[in-house]
């Protein structure tokens, strides 16, 4: 099953998955990243509960963009290699 799933997202594994081999990866990264994807994807279901309730349709584009930022922190969370979670770490830590 997860095969099936890695081949289905590829696409989005494949650009996390580019470069050298993770140096300052741990478990704890994988499981952060999970937790912020969950609470993204929350956010996302909120942001449009009130937006329908209110009947403003510019909540949307918060709820595309959460679910959209949700959906990628679980992909690779759940699916992606060490490489994939260490290169979103690194790519925070190099903005600095």
């Amino acid at each position: 099953m997860k095969t099936f799933f890695t081949k289905l997202f590829s696409p989005i594994l494949n650009i996390f998955e580019k470069g050298e081999e993770p140096e300052h990866y741990t478990p704890s990264h994988r499981k952060i990243l999970l937790i912020m994807g969950i609470l993204f994807s929350i956010l996302s279901v909120v942001s449009v509960y009130f937006g329908f309730r209110t009947e403003v349709m510019a909540a949307l584009f918060p709820a595309i963009l959460f679910a959209g930022i949700g959906i990628v922190c679980v992909i690779i969370a759940l699916l992606g290699s060490d490489r994939a979670v260490t290169n979103i770490w690194q790519s925070t830590r190099q903005s600095r």
